[in-house]
């Protein structure tokens, strides 16, 4: 009896191992080297190419350095072309578990501007619901404009990254580069941010839906102290520098302060309103500034 009881310990011990193995996403970043995609009105603004590589690594940072568990793989980090066959190769070959890949749009027309994730039709249902999880985070976390979920017969071909891989595969189309104010939005740090941050809680919403038994928390997770002299609210972080005096900033009505942190990993920036001596004061800017498009803003104490 004692030996069978020994032998479902080790067989609980073999499943639990096997749930907590990692899941493995290939980014994709859209065209590159020779083949630029699509072009922006200004000349002083990045081509499609780089906005998508821009937002692919933020995304791949996301996904590191937030959950556990999850491995990432890239198609490029450079400015270099691989073809549609070796992109699908990649996802297939690797037997990855998820496959996204990253563009942006153009139009012939100025005034057409918002964001789609394509899909190859609807029976790829995990890809379908994958995509809705994105679209439905651009108007909520990103205060974008939705154009929907895409499918072959909507854009009247197929695309060969989402009908060729054997894994669940959206392609994202992060806004329209031709049109001006959203071409300015995708060539800020800010809008690269917000995008990137947007399909990355989609994106982990998606996996943790596909995957229960795993466990995604944070490789550290960070727990406030209370009992501290002092608060402030939280309402961002980003991995690249964003300026304080932006308009999306100055809206709120509060001053924005940036704080680089240094971790073990890597760099981030942190922005904070405050201080404030009273926590009801720092609970009522809080929701102050979630009623401005910032839902996670949160408070923070501090010595």
């Amino acid at each position: 009896m004692k030996s069978f009881f020994s032998l479902i310990a080790v067989l609980l011990a073999l499943i639990t191992f096997a749930d907590q193995s990692n899941v493995t996403i290939l980014i994709d970043p859209g065209h590159g080297g020779k083949d630029p995609g699509h072009l922006p009105l200004s000349e002083s603004h990045m081509q499609e190419k780089d906005i998508a590589l821009e937002i692919s690594m933020k995304i791949g940072n996301y996904l590191t350095y937030n959950l556990s568990h999850v491995k990432v793989m890239y198609t490029r980090t450079t400015d270099v072309y691989p073809t549609l066959d070796e992109r699908v190769q990649m996802a297939n070959g690797n037997n990855v578990d998820y496959m996204l890949s990253i563009h942006v749009n153009g139009s012939p027309n100025p005034a057409v501007y918002g964001t789609e994730t394509h899909i190859h039709n609807y029976n790829a249902k995990a890809s379908y619901k994958w995509a809705q999880l994105i679209e439905s985070q651009f108007t909520t976390r990103a205060g974008r404009k939705s154009r929907g979920v895409k499918t072959a017969s909507d854009i009247g071909h197929s695309l060969q990254i989402l009908k060729q891989t054997k894994m669940p595969t959206v392609l994202v189309e992060c806004g329209f580069i031709t049109n001006t104010s959203e071409g300015n939005y995708l060539n800020s740090a800010y809008g690269q941010e917000i995008i990137a941050s947007a399909i990355f809680r989609a994106t982990r919403e998606f996996m943790k839906s596909k995957h229960p038994s795993i466990d995604f928390s944070p490789p550290q997770e960070i727990t406030e102290q209370p009992d501290q002299p002092y608060y402030k609210v939280q309402i961002m972080a980003s991995i690249d520098e964003i300026d304080v005096n932006i308009p999306e900033f100055k809206k709120l009505g509060y001053t924005v302060e940036r704080v680089l942190v240094q971790s073990t990993s890597m760099y981030k920036y942190k922005y904070y309103i405050g201080p404030f001596t009273d926590k009801k004061d720092a609970k009522k800017a809080q929701k102050d500034v979630q009623s401005n498009g910032y839902s996670d803003a949160f408070v923070v104490y501090f010595e």
